[in-house]
């Protein structure tokens, strides 16, 4: 058969609405995520070699592997400390890359950049005199720790948060122990050992207290600050928005009340997300088109800040905002981690975990793995010695 110029003109018309078309769906589809009728915890534990205390851990977004963390203290005052690889599949330890027993600790800060596993030591030389410093395991897969990290702090500065997106910069937020508690906050290609500028916040309603939480905009290559209000009332908190370039800073008033316990940031489109101390909702910011809403965690009221949430971490592959809730409003008991889509729109719940309470040298965490839609977060046992699998 011959197509005529309008036949040949409506079969184009055809075959791009129905690219547009496609396209349309994908979009809409990442947008507005549905929800996962397996989600729910899993059942992989995992624990370190040595059965103590974790100090830290965190999973590769490029892989299968994860690292951790432990510690146990002797009757003698010596730690018999350890970093750790352990298998995402089935939590089996593959491989104990560091232990030591003397005073020393080792912390794992997490996986930054592209598959890099980031270390703390602490060496004790006096109680009130402890000596860090960092090394990378470069690559994960290497199983060693290979390469240096010298941050551009000094020893009276504890690096206290760290953003937990994956590839390119991270950024660092280091605490000041000397007295006047100002933190600081920087960027860093870990592979690379290079590091942006160190940045003082010396506004007062960040740096009193406890440390803000931090998250970190790739895009805008800025440090995003959620703290209380300094005040003597419960008031809604602030949020600090800090270029990581140039050292510019800015803030605003957030929704919710109280301080910010959790925050996230989806770089792509913009958007902050939040939780705060005195009521059970997530604040969601969309930092392009000025809307802002507080939306309750599902099955609470207003004034129950029972069922508040804690940490929230960001799925940019699946676009999700996952926000642990140590007391649960959805199972019928122990934990849970609600899941919204960047517009604050629920899509669904994981039950079953148990994580409240728990808490060591970092607060309460989730490890994403987004290609997966799997991850990791402490419990289920309050010893703070494991921590277990889960599908969202």
């Amino acid at each position: 058969m011959i197509l005529k110029p309008h036949s040949l003109a409506v079969l184009f018309m055809l075959v791009f609405m129905l690219v547009v078309g496609t396209h349309t769906v994908a979009a809409q589809q990442t947008k507005h995520p549905k929800a996962n009728p397996n989600a729910g915890a899993g059942s992989i534990i995992v624990q370190g070699k040595l059965g103590g205390l974790i100090f830290g851990f965190d999973v590769d977004q490029n892989g299968n592997l994860g690292v951790l963390s432990e510690a146990n203290i002797l009757d003698n005052g010596t730690v018999q400390a350890a970093v750790e690889i352990f298998d995402q599949t089935t939590g089996a330890i593959l491989k104990v890359v560091k232990r030591s027993q003397t005073k020393d600790d080792l912390i794992t800060l997490g996986i930054v950049g592209n598959s890099i596993g980031l270390v703390e030591r602490e060496h004790p030389i006096t109680p009130f005199n402890v000596q860090r410093s960092f090394r990378a395991l470069n690559p994960l897969s290497s199983g060693q720790l290979n390469a240096p990290w010298t941050p551009p702090i000094d020893q009276e500065h504890i690096i206290t948060r760290v953003s937990r997106i994956q590839g390119g910069n991270t950024a660092f937020l280091a605490t000041d122990v000397s007295g006047p508690h100002i933190p600081v906050v920087f960027s860093s290609n870990v592979a690379a050992n290079t590091f942006g500028p160190v940045i003082q916040i010396t506004d007062n309603d960040f740096n009193f207290e406890n440390d803000p939480v931090l998250a970190y905009n790739s895009v805008t290559n800025q440090a995003v600050l959620g703290h209380n209000t300094n005040s003597q009332f419960i008031v809604p908190p602030k949020i600090g928005i800090v270029n990581l370039s140039t050292g510019s800073f800015f803030k605003f008033t957030g929704l919710g009340l109280g301080v910010i316990n959790g925050i996230a940031v989806d770089s792509e489109d913009n958007v902050i997300c939040t939780t705060t101390s005195f009521d059970p909702a997530v604040q969601f910011y969309n930092r392009n088109t000025g809307s802002r809403i507080s939306v309750l965690l599902p099955n609470t009221s207003e004034n129950d800040g029972t069922f508040r949430g804690q940490a929230v971490e960001f799925d940019p592959i699946n676009k999700l905002f996952l926000v642990a809730q140590p007391f649960t409003s959805t199972g019928t008991s122990g934990s849970s981690i609600q899941l919204y889509d960047i517009d604050g729109a629920f899509v669904e719940s994981v039950d079953g975990l148990s994580f409240n309470g728990t808490g060591n040298v970092f607060p309460v965490h989730m490890a994403l793995n987004p290609a997966r839609r799997t991850g990791f977060v402490d419990g289920p046992d309050t010893t703070v010695t494991e921590f277990q699998s889960f599908t969202y």
